[in-house]
């Protein structure tokens, strides 16, 4: 008999959330199948099988608190699922799939299944019920993201319809908008998502926070792009995009004011000797922040290439804790949305924040003259606290001087 615990949690991390089981008791498993998945503030955690075996008892339940290293179920490595041994069906679980057999004539093992056994178990686990009567949507009619197409209990908080569904309640009654029909639904806040807005709102009421605003010229920075972008991508097998030259240009204009480059703790002014720098994603769990690692030592090549590793993890929700911890500087990209200008709020114990914003044609007057540009507005909030205005407006200066003229960063200038 073996222990199945929750992974252990660093430091910043008090505890879980186990929001979906994947396996039921007496399930035989083979090694690193996925038992369960556990939702800390940062990211989903998942549990895999040590072992082939058997889950012998399922002791944290789903929505249950776990601590970190803490037991979670029980397993026999080496056993097989006997029905003898196996514990009652509830009518209302989901049944396990049938586990392989041997063929009759002693070939190799085939996977026998339960067609509808099979669905019912990819579609609604316990917590997926369970969102499924607190919203009315019918899981049926969900894009899952889970394994096998399986809809999990964070499809439920934000759904995605299949193409030829509409949202239907438990009942099957449409519960979508109709003409003279009033609607609404409630559905729980993913843990992540409630973490990000505590975070957000702690800092919008615990710092100095104060924003200057600056615009960019990026009629050279797309020149330069469409020149050699596709050299670039042949070269290094990545697409040449805009965010990783203001990595790199908010790399050398951190070097020049190390203030922005520091955290507060406590009453204590904490000075980073290297640059790790977040890049804000959007993803259905909520808000994330991945971090580039030393970026004075990247390429632009590899910030591309990172970027657009760390982008699909957490897409997936498969970021790790380690890729978001830490970082001394974030950039925020609402451009993406079509944002034309915003304030972006600090992430501390960070003291600024860089948003890039869309680029539209706009008229400006060049040399006494009117010249339709490209024009990107940048934001930068920081904690006035730790940062003087000056040095503020220098910062955001140097960038967009870096950004308009991207040689300055190949010469040193």
């Amino acid at each position: 008999m073996a222990d199945i615990k929750a992974p252990v949690f660093p430091e910043s991390v008090a505890d879980g959330t186990i929001v979906e089981w994947h396996v039921t008791e007496g399930q035989q498993v083979n090694r690193d199948d996925l038992l369960a998945e556990i939702e800390t503030d940062k990211v989903v955690l998942e549990v895999v099988a040590p072992d082939n075996g058997v889950v012998t008892k399922i002791v944290k339940q789903v929505d249950d608190t776990v601590l970190s290293d803490e037991l979670i179920a029980e397993f026999e490595a080496g056993a097989s699922a006997s029905t003898d041994s196996a514990p009652a069906v509830d009518p209302d679980q989901p049944a396990a799939p049938v586990q392989a057999k041997q063929a009759a004539d002693g070939g190799e093992p085939v996977q026998v299944t339960d067609k509808k056994n099979e669905d019912d178990h990819k579609d609604q686990s316990p917590a997926v019920r369970k969102a499924a009567k607190e919203s009315g949507v019918d899981p049926k009619e969900v894009e899952g993201s889970g394994r096998g197409g399986r809809v999990t209990k964070t499809d439920m908080a934000n759904p995605t319809l299949k193409a030829d569904s509409s949202i239907k309640s438990d009942s099957g009654r449409p519960v979508a908008e109709s003409a003279g029909e009033r609607t609404e639904k409630r559905v729980p806040m993913t843990r992540l998502r409630k973490t990000v807005a505590n975070r957000l709102l702690a800092a919008s009421q615990e710092t100095a926070m104060l924003t200057t605003f600056n615009e960019v010229n990026m009629k050279p920075l797309m020149d330069m792009r469409a020149k050699y972008k596709d050299q670039f991508e042949k070269r290094h097998g990545v697409r040449l995009g805009f965010m990783s030259l203001f990595v790199k240009a908010a790399t050398e204009a951190l070097k020049r004011f190390p203030a922005v480059n520091a955290s507060l703790d406590g009453d204590d002014i904490v000075y980073h000797g290297f640059y790790d720098i977040g890049v804000a994603v959007s993803s259905d769990r909520g808000l994330v922040v991945p971090v580039l690692r030393d970026t004075d030592r990247m390429s632009m090549a590899d910030v591309e290439s990172r970027i657009r590793e760390l982008g699909g993890l957490a897409q997936k929700g498969k970021l790790g804790i380690s890729d978001m911890t830490g970082g001394t500087f974030t950039i925020s990209n609402g451009g993406v949305f079509g944002s034309l200008m915003s304030t972006p709020i600090l992430n501390p114990p960070q003291t600024a924040i860089l948003g890039m914003h869309a680029i539209n044609d706009r008229p400006m007057a060049v040399d006494g003259k009117v010249e339709i540009l490209p024009m990107m507005y940048l934001a930068l909030s920081y904690d006035h606290r730790m940062i003087d205005g000056k040095e503020a407006v220098q910062f955001l200066v140097t960038i967009k001087e870096l950004v308009e003229d991207p040689a300055m960063l190949l010469l040193d200038l």
